[in-house]
């Protein structure tokens, strides 16, 4: 069974002092920590331990292609 995350307990993975990069997307949490990209918990801007449903199809040029990852 897949692990059910609060917001308050997904803003712990914001890849800061050694924690875990975690980012939501629909409903999902996925681990983000070992991608290049992610290196220090942000993105472009974006930071780990949040919901990015809404950037990642709003504003993102490569909407859900990019969690096939």
């Amino acid at each position: 069974m897949a692990k059910t995350f609060t917001r308050e307990e997904l803003k712990k993975y914001d890849g800061q002092n050694g924690n875990p990069a975690y980012v939501a997307i629909n409903n999902r949490v996925y681990d983000v920590t070992h991608i290049p990209a992610w290196q220090d918990g942000t993105h472009h801007g974006n930071k780990a331990g949040l919901d990015l449903t809404d950037v990642l199809f709003n504003y993102s040029p490569h909407k859900d292609r990019v969690l096939a990852i």
